[in-house]
């Protein structure tokens, strides 16, 4: 769990540091089998990982007055809005959207954007928009399916991808992964859950999805395809669900009958 104020830094935030994982990736999709008030969202956050809000850079001026710097720079910018680019190209995406506040924060939200426009011109078959973040959360609510891909700052994709998560059914079906230059890190989203600890309650469904684009990253295609199937299937037919998707089973039975169906594949 992050501390607030005081203690350590967040672990998550020094490995992306440390490993240079600078696109964090989360895919957001509807799921048959378990009603939300959206059944057409598809959608795919890509946040820049490694600097703006989240740099750290913080201090007190005088007592009471505290200062946080925002710190955007070309290269890591060019870098995020290239992956976004070319994963859209790569996964049969239309269009990216840059998600930023260049009308308020016009040199360091400006500069982000810059380099967004400069990475669409080398990919002229990818539609390319420019929206306001707070346009986007407007939109998103209102009709997902004006977004495809999604690219922007450190703080405005953490938001916005809880946003999108919480489309679907919450960070219990949402999976993440970091990437960086040479390698990445998978993982759920959704915290420790100290509360329901050793209780078997837990859903495993974002470990599960987040071990799938593991899969998928490692160009083992076929094996992650089976789980997410199985995955989504156990989660369609409704007889074994977690407590957060509606139903009473345990984590563990959840997980077997999972296994189950990987096996008669």
């Amino acid at each position: 769990m992050t501390p607030i104020g005081k203690g350590h830094r967040s672990l998550n935030l020094a490995l992306r540091k440390e490993f240079n994982l600078y696109a964090n990736v989360r895919p957001c999709r509807s799921i048959e089998g378990y009603e939300t008030l959206y059944n057409d969202v598809d959608v795919v956050t890509i946040r820049e990982n490694t600097e703006g809000e989240y740099s750290g850079i913080e201090h007190e001026i005088v007592p009471g007055v505290v200062q946080s710097i925002k710190l955007i720079t070309e290269d890591a910018s060019k870098r995020v809005a290239d992956f976004a680019f070319n994963y859209a190209k790569a996964n049969g995406r239309t269009k990216v959207t840059a998600v930023h506040k260049a009308n308020i924060m016009r040199m360091s939200d400006g500069l982000f954007l810059r380099c967004c426009r400069d990475a669409a011109k080398k990919y002229p078959e990818i539609k390319f928009e420019e929206k306001y973040l707070d346009t986007v959360c407007l939109t998103m609510v209102q009709d997902p399916s004006n977004f495809d891909v999604l690219v922007m700052p450190n703080l405005y994709g953490d938001i916005l991808s809880d946003l999108c998560a919480g489309l679907v059914g919450g960070l219990g079906l949402t999976p993440s992964g970091n990437i960086g230059t040479n390698g990445a890190i998978f993982e759920s989203v959704h915290g420790t859950a100290p509360d329901i600890a050793g209780q078997d309650k837990a859903n495993p469904t974002a470990l599960l999805l987040s071990a799938v684009m593991m899969l998928r990253y490692m160009e083992l295609p076929t094996y992650a395809a089976k789980i997410e199937k199985s995955c989504f299937d156990t989660i369609k037919e409704g007889k074994l669900l977690t407590g957060d998707l509606g139903g009473s089973s345990k984590c563990s039975e959840f997980t077997d009958e999972i296994c189950r169906k990987v096996e008669i594949q």
